[in-house]
């Protein structure tokens, strides 16, 4: 079939080749070998009668021109855009691209550009937990498994920082020896984090940047536990809490209706009477369930006296229970924070994750179509045209609905093609486009494999 279709290309004409990946990027990026049969095609039966190679798929625009040597050149323009996705793709990640083959090439266009990209990447983490706000439920969940063996901790109250962070490691040394829930959530996280890093490194790379990935996360998760502690220590010292038992706030709400309310008729007593005492009883365990710093607190002071043995099943999944509900509030920022992090140090300095990194981010700005055009000499002129910001409302144009329209009439063709038009006039991609790659490709009689660079910017 390939060979059926180079006799078809006639000896002078020029081609253009479009696949749905850019190969000469992935293949790079991955250290891999693919689309061997487009490879064959350029090489073998085109013969360096391929002046461009187009592509999608990267959310970005990229153009790569060789570099004029003594080598045979086979493609002279690489060029992707993918720019019509639904959210962007770095640029800087792939900004040390320098040959394909035996070919040197250069970066003539990117957009967006090398810097601009690597400053996008900082919005992992400022706002990935925005962008992301459902990571919060299995965040939170992750964080507390990691932390729920720790808890309580006996001794946590201490006005120097170095016992603080002594009190940590002995959580971590602790969570490591003696705990099960926790060291094996810790466990269960590593394995994730090492298959979450990307092939292309080595393993050795791999596992350094999971136990970081995962020491980051669990250091988090240990200090966030201290703090908590300390927090109900301090309440508790100072008699804020864990005053009279599980239900203070019950007997707060009787001695206050008992000096604003009086009953001299005994009418209380006898509703208690009448339902069998599911009047108080009713209040004062919904006050209770509502009231978890005090339940929290009781269940704490309990355990430390007398051990984790004493308290029932019962009790200990209450105590667990309102000890998540403050936590995993606490936690939910954090872990956003540490893994949002992590994407932009793999992004910006290791070159990771450069799918994951934006993805996250949801960006829909950046937007460009590639056109052509063949002037009067026969030459193709090739231009790109972006939008850099994307409105977000629309209204409908009137002058698109008045226009008299010929039958079978393409859009194109028409003095106002679009139906929608943008609500703000500043933000109107008619008055916001712009041209961010323009170049030449001559038209030749001969097949070019020698060093002439045919484009213009």
């Amino acid at each position: 079939m390939l060979s059926e279709s180079s006799i078809q290309v006639g000896e002078n004409d020029l081609v253009i080749i479009m696949t749905h990946e850019p190969n000469w990027l992935l293949d790079w990026y991955w250290n891999d070998k693919t689309g061997k049969n487009v490879s064959y095609l350029i090489r073998d039966c085109l013969k360096g009668r391929c002046k461009l190679w187009m592509a999608g798929d990267l959310h970005h625009y990229m153009r790569h021109s060789y570099v004029p040597s003594d080598k045979p050149v086979y493609v002279q323009h690489l060029l992707v855009n993918g720019c019509g996705g639904a959210f962007l793709h770095p640029t800087h990640v792939f900004s040390n691209f320098k040959k394909l083959d035996e070919t040197s090439y250069e970066s003539k266009a990117a957009y967006p550009s090398f810097e601009d990209s690597s400053r996008i990447a900082l919005g992992n983490i400022l706002k990935f937990r925005k962008k992301n706000w459902q990571f919060d439920f299995i965040g939170g969940i992750i964080y507390f498994i990691l932390a729920f063996s720790m808890f309580p901790l006996d001794d946590t109250f201490s006005g120097h920082m170095r016992s603080f962070f002594r009190t940590a490691w002995d959580a971590f040394i602790y969570l490591l020896g003696h705990s099960y829930v926790s060291s094996a959530g810790a466990l269960l996280l590593f394995i994730t984090a090492f298959t979450f890093v990307p092939s292309k490194i080595s393993r050795k790379r791999r596992l350094i940047i999971g136990i970081l990935h995962v020491s980051a996360h669990l250091a988090a998760a240990l200090i966030l536990m201290l703090v908590l502690e300390i927090g109900v220590e301090i309440c508790i010292r100072h008699k804020l809490l864990a005053t009279s038992g599980y239900h203070t706030l019950y007997e707060w709400y009787r001695s206050v209706e008992s000096e604003h309310f009086p009953d001299p008729t005994g009418l209380r007593a006898r509703i208690e009477q009448w339902t069998f005492g599911l009047y108080p009883a009713c209040i004062k365990y919904l006050m209770s369930a509502f009231d978890v710093p005090e339940v929290m607190a009781v269940t704490r002071n309990n355990i430390c006296k007398n051990g984790m043995e004493a308290l029932s099943r019962g009790g200990a999944v209450i105590y667990y229970s309102s000890v998540f509900l403050y936590f995993w509030v606490f936690s939910t920022p954090v872990v956003s924070l540490v893994f949002g992090s992590y994407l932009y140090i793999c992004i910006n300095w290791l070159h990771l994750h450069f799918d994951e990194a934006f993805s996250s981010l949801r960006i829909a700005n950046y937007k460009a179509i590639t056109r052509f055009h063949i002037n009067h000499g026969g030459d193709l002129e090739v231009y790109t045209l972006a939008v850099d910001k994307v409105p977000r409302e629309w209204k409908l144009d009137p002058q698109w609905d008045g226009e008299p329209r010929q039958p079978q009439q393409l859009s194109h063709l028409r003095k106002f093609p679009s139906k929608w038009r943008a609500l703000s006039s500043k933000q109107d991609p008619l008055n916001t486009v712009r041209i961010v790659d323009q170049f030449v490709i001559r038209q030749t009689g001969q097949p070019n494999l020698g060093a002439i660079d045919s484009s213009e910017i």
